[in-house]
């Protein structure tokens, strides 16, 4: 899956259309068009946006692979990185029930 599928899989998992994601991020339209269909790249700071958007990394939407260190598992300050499910993000209700479970709460 390239960037623009994820960034199109992303915004249908809202419920959002183009327009309302676009508006959100404040961009055209055809901006985002361009960018769900791999006609235009996003540059550093809108990856940055759209990764805080949707809770996932920007390895992610750039379709990297998650790194796996088991040693340091309890450091990750992105939590993030490890609510996902079949490499897909979590709801933020579904990670703040996880947080909850894993708190003892």
């Amino acid at each position: 899956m390239n960037i623009g599928e994820r960034i199109a899989q992303l915004r249908k998992s809202r419920s959002m259309s183009q327009f309302q994601l676009a508006k959100t991020l404040n961009i055209a339209t055809s901006t985002l068009g361009m960018y769900e269909t791999n006609r235009r790249k996003p540059n550093m700071e809108m990856l940055e946006k759209l990764a805080d958007f949707f809770g996932v990394s920007v390895d992610y939407l750039l379709g990297r692979p998650e790194k796996n260190d088991n040693n340091n598992t309890a450091d990750l300050a992105d939590d993030d990185t490890i609510f996902t499910y079949k490499g897909q993000p979590l709801s933020d209700d579904d990670k703040e029930i996880i947080r909850r479970l894993m708190n003892g709460k």
